[in-house]
């Protein structure tokens, strides 16, 4: 293992090589990839970081590898998608919101839920960026968001 990665860029360069990580593969903090290239690297970041598709990993010799979404099993949500929406925030679970409808992780009992409040839902494959946390951006880790609730 020859580079390593001690920070991430949110505003990418010039790609010297790829990764393609599924969602949850891009919540991290030190864990040995291998580039699509064939590259193996070792990311060792300060903290727990949730990498986003289009950021990039700038290894200890300056190079640049960029992330890609891997495809990974989803379903689209179709019927009273606002409705939908808040069922599926109510449970925190990652959700994108398209033209065609709410697109969440593949799960049975979440595909349960949701056909249980009349939605139509459909299996694909494909890469999965969910909308960011409600209080910046990204996933929502933990709820601090600058005031108390007392």
């Amino acid at each position: 293992m020859s580079a390593v990665a001690h920070h991430v860029t949110h505003h990418p360069g010039q790609a010297d090589a790829t990764v393609s990580l599924a969602y949850d593969a891009r919540l991290l903090r030190r864990k040995r990839l291998t580039t699509q290239e064939g590259e193996h690297f070792l990311v060792d970041l300060a903290q727990t970081t949730s990498v986003n598709a289009g950021e990039a990993f700038v290894l200890d010799d300056g190079r640049q590898v960029h992330v890609i979404a891997a495809d990974e099993p989803l379903m689209r949500v179709t019927g009273d998608t606002v409705r939908l929406a808040w069922h599926i925030g109510n449970r925190h679970a990652p959700c994108a919101i398209t033209d065609d409808g709410l697109i969440v992780q593949r799960e049975k009992v979440m595909r349960a839920m949701l056909e249980h409040l009349g939605a139509t839902v459909s299996d694909f494959d494909g890469p999965f960026t969910p909308e960011g946390g409600a209080y910046g951006h990204g996933r929502t880790m933990g709820h601090d968001h600058s005031h108390s609730h007392a």
